[in-house]
């Protein structure tokens, strides 16, 4: 007997949590949010919640690691043991190490690394619930960390994903569309440059599906940016108030 395939759309249009294809998971940023960082922010998209905090520009211990010409960025993405259903090993798995590098190579290009040589700007990222998506919202998270710590930089990353689901492209993927659907192709962003940073994906697509991904991504990252620009803006009113 065949098992009945479970459809993630429905004949509205409509995805399990009741978004159209093309919309976003509720959102809320918040900056500056550890006092004992020099910059951090906190993000919840859908039912992510995901913490950075940035360290630095600082000396870098061991000094033959130190590089004469530009500061050294390093990137710790972590998930909680308590951040999935069935309990993660504390232990840094090789997905973790894998998406440490990813998230670091997506925010290199946004920072004046040269302005610090000799020195290091440590950022950890530490994920308390996951659900599907962790790596673009810490991208979000983390380059607003790095504004918030002071640090020159060419603009901020925004990230989000598209992907394929029973056969329609949709944005902004959750973890049962990430696990079961076709594709999934996260883009990372510095909308003022039009550069992408971050280009990925898994699964299959065609080339027109791939584009039109790709494009849906886009427009998610530009939406986002507008939300991470306001939450930077929001610190920085509140700390005026309480100075008057």
């Amino acid at each position: 007997m065949s098992q009945k395939v479970e459809k993630l759309i429905d004949k509205k249009g409509l995805r399990l949590d009741g978004r159209k294809p093309d919309e976003l998971r509720p959102i809320k940023i918040e900056v500056g949010v550890l006092a004992n960082a020099d910059g951090s922010a906190y993000i919840q998209q859908g039912k992510n919640k995901i913490l950075a905090a940035v360290y630095g520009p600082r000396e870098l211990h061991p000094k033959h690691l130190a590089l004469p010409d530009r500061t050294v960025l390093r990137c710790r993405y972590h998930m909680a043991p308590f951040s999935v259903q069935e309990r993660k090993s504390p232990a840094p798995s090789r997905r973790e190490i894998e998406l440490s590098k990813v998230i670091r190579e997506a925010l290199e290009p946004s920072l004046f690394l040269e302005y610090y040589p000799r020195t290091a700007i440590d950022v950890f990222i530490e994920v308390l619930q996951a659900d599907g998506g962790t790596r673009c919202a810490s991208i979000t998270a983390a380059s607003l960390a790095l504004a918030d710590a002071g640090i020159p930089m060419r603009d901020l990353v925004v990230a989000c994903a598209a992907g394929k689901v029973d056969d329609t492209i949709v944005l902004d993927l959750m973890d049962t569309e990430d696990k079961k659907g076709n594709a999934d192709v996260p883009v990372a962003l510095m909308p003022n440059l039009n550069a992408i940073t971050l280009l990925q994906m898994d699964g299959n697509l065609s080339l027109e599906e791939f584009e039109k991904a790709v494009n849906l991504a886009i427009d998610g990252c530009k939406k986002i940016y507008a939300m991470q620009k306001e939450a930077l803006r929001a610190k920085y009113v509140n700390i005026k108030e309480v100075e008057e």
